[in-house]
């Protein structure tokens, strides 16, 4: 079973998702790239593309490793490490 999210952002082409941020927040980039990052949020109105630079792209993952090292998920934090080793 594949983990992988895509989304096709109207001007940047396909994103891929990095990790769930929050309720119904999400971190994406750009996929061949990985030098533009949006934050996606999904509320009832729709999709909302936020762009967000990379040093605050970069905390937002280490926060997000914080929280799954804590809760004990070692499967997606090992995936999420390994993404945010490519990407920084």
């Amino acid at each position: 079973m594949s983990t992988e999210t895509y989304l096709n952002h109207p001007n940047f082409g396909l994103l891929f998702r990095i990790c769930l941020v929050g309720e119904g927040q999400e971190l994406f980039a750009t996929l061949y790239a990985h030098r533009l990052f949006f934050l996606v949020k999904n509320d009832p109105s729709g999709l909302a593309f936020e762009p967000t630079g990379r040093i605050e792209a970069k905390q937002i993952i280490e926060q997000r490793l914080r929280v799954i090292r804590r809760t004990g998920q070692q499967g997606e934090y090992d995936q999420l490490q390994k993404t945010y080793k490519q990407a920084f």
